[in-house]
């Protein structure tokens, strides 16, 4: 069986400052081999490009994220693009819109979007979305700048919305939410969907899995067993869902795929 890769993993946040190396160990033994780190903004480019020099299994995005455009500015894009020219990356992002939180400017979510789509497709380089009860927005938006594809991150839209996001050459993120018996949208996406168009996240720290609480700090080791309920969702197995999943991340970040070769490990 391949090893696991999260495909979305903030393993550069404060919350793991403390234990980040054991973090890493600890995920390595439980057969993730594969981590893509998504910064957020301007500030957290160095610490994800230095994450992912150190450590084999670290793969970077760079993007400005829907949540955090308040404080950008319009040179950081500059300085992104320079990071696009000088290292190798796998994706821009994590980029989006969110209008899930309030107070947020909705404008300048627009325009950091539209500048990075631009960005994406000058670098022929797939996006890592954000989409919070913004899905028709981010949609219209890719018709409009079209990437090679990429993933949407925590997907949670509706079938409808899922399909056209698989149309227009994504694949759908599910982790920590899938496994609460109580999303039941998000659980029916997961058992439905083409088995091609998922991939496996935590999006760590954030989202933890049922079986950690909602104040559970999320964590790269919880693949697994994050992997574990989609197969029993799907009435498929372990290793099917762990092969599909790594393969369909590779295949949405064909730099990672040049980068790395996976070996087999038992979970």
């Amino acid at each position: 069986m391949r090893g696991l890769i999260d495909s979305h993993c903030h393993l550069d946040a404060a919350e793991f400052d403390l234990d980040r190396e054991e973090v890493l160990a600890s995920a390595a033994r439980a057969g993730v081999t594969g981590i893509v780190i998504p910064a957020v903004e301007r500030t957290s480019f160095d610490a994800v490009l230095e994450l992912s020099r150190r450590h084999a299994s670290c793969f970077p995005a760079l993007g400005i994220h829907p949540m955090t455009v308040q404080a950008a500015v319009t040179s950081d894009l500059a300085v992104l693009k320079q990071a696009l020219i000088e290292h190798r990356i796998v994706a821009v992002g994590e980029i989006g819109l969110d209008y899930f939180v309030e107070g947020f400017d909705v404008e300048r979510q627009h325009f950091f979007l539209v500048e990075q789509l631009k960005l994406a497709r000058e670098f022929d380089l797939p996006a890592l979305l954000h989409v919070r009860r913004a899905q028709d927005e981010v949609l219209k938006q890719l018709r409009r700048f079209k990437v090679r594809g990429g993933i949407a991150h925590a997907f949670n839209g509706s079938r409808q919305q899922a399909d056209a996001f698989i149309d227009l050459g994504f694949k759908l993120g599910f982790g920590g939410a899938m496994t609460w018996p109580k999303s039941l949208r998000i659980r029916e996406l997961a058992t439905t969907l083409p088995l091609e168009s998922i991939v496996l996240e935590t999006d760590a720290p954030d989202i933890p899995p049922f079986w950690l609480g909602r104040a559970g700090r999320n964590s790269p080791d919880q693949m697994p067993k994050i992997a574990q309920v989609l197969a029993e969702l799907r009435g498929q197995t372990l290793a099917e869902i762990v092969d599909a999943s790594t393969q369909n991340v590779l295949a949405a970040l064909p730099k990672m795929a040049e980068l790395c070769t996976y070996t087999q490990v038992s979970l």
